[in-house]
């Protein structure tokens, strides 16, 4: 079966080049609102968030200071709930969209707190129309922060009440558009996309443990998404044929797996520095596309 891909290089709060109801599975790791590393991107976007940033760094008041760091989180979600909406567009009815997000622990002027990501995307694509489907908790052993070398730094050491949690999961949210995706009977590319047993009962339960990947590239750290987390999610919520979106494409991982799993797909990625390295991952200069695989590289001006 000939597959389709197209990569996008522009920015996936307008998909211009997706037409209506015509994905099927959006499986996406946006970046993480309020994690520092991000803070450009989503000032670029709204300047309005880098002034935000800023008066929670240097308001007189701890009241104020807060207030200012959640108006920014608040901003960038705006900016991400921009590209929820496309997704709602795009998605055929009973499609699926599995977000991975972490949430995040800022000290910001003085004021350490926690910045929910996960229920607040869960929270904006409800108003959207989504609806919300049990989520996974991927456990990642290399999110565990250590004190000088050696175990958890806690915030307090061994004294309370002033120590706090460590983050050591991810959430991956999935969410429908309208109710369960029909089929005709005996679809032969449904059957031909069945997992075994074995992958039904280690896929579908809450908690993956599954280590993260660490990529940098062009002097920046880019977002962790390793290849075993949407090839899990393209096999469980799409059947081959189908089509694939990740508007948040980053290195290229959904295409590459998408490809190897007999599936279309569409990428959008802001940042053209990445392009040369989406092209590497997805194989853009072998010789077997040409025969069987069809890849479009598109540059907005």
């Amino acid at each position: 079966m000939k597959t389709a891909h197209k990569i996008i290089i522009g920015d996936s709060r307008d998909m211009r080049e997706v037409e209506d109801e015509s994905v099927h599975l959006v499986v996406t790791s946006p970046p993480y609102p309020m994690i520092e590393m991000w803070d450009p991107l989503f000032t670029d976007m709204d300047e309005r968030i880098g002034k935000a940033l800023s008066r929670a760094s240097w308001e007189s008041g701890l009241a104020e200071r807060r207030e200012h760091a959640l108006e920014a989180w608040r901003l960038m979600h705006d900016v991400l709930d921009a590209t929820w909406r496309e997704c709602w567009r795009v998605l055929v009815e009973g499609g699926l969209m599995c977000i991975n997000i972490g949430d995040a622990l800022r000290n910001i002027g003085g004021c350490f707190q926690l910045f929910p990501n996960h229920a607040e995307v869960i929270r904006r694509c409800l108003s959207m129309g989504f609806i919300v489907l049990p989520y996974i908790l991927w456990k990642k052993p290399t999110n565990r922060p250590r004190y000088k070398g050696k175990g958890c730094f806690l915030g307090s050491g061994f004294l309370p009440p002033n120590a706090y949690v460590t983050l050591d999961c991810e959430f991956i949210l999935i969410f429908r558009k309208g109710g369960p995706r029909k089929f005709r009977p005996k679809d032969p590319l449904r059957y031909a996309s069945r997992f075994t047993k074995q992958e039904r009962d280690s896929w579908f339960t809450q908690i993956w443990d599954i280590l993260g990947a660490k990529q940098t590239v062009h002097e920046r750290r880019v977002a962790a998404f390793p290849e075993e987390i949407p090839r899990r999610l393209i096999r469980m919520f799409s059947i081959i044929g189908d089509t694939v979106l990740d508007p948040f494409l980053g290195t290229g991982t959904t295409t590459k797996v998408a490809i190897e799993l007999r599936r279309n797909s569409i990428g959008y990625e802001i940042d053209r520095g990445l392009k040369p390295i989406i092209m590497r991952k997805v194989g853009l200069e072998q010789a077997r596309l040409t025969e069987d695989i069809e890849i479009e590289i598109i540059e907005r001006d």
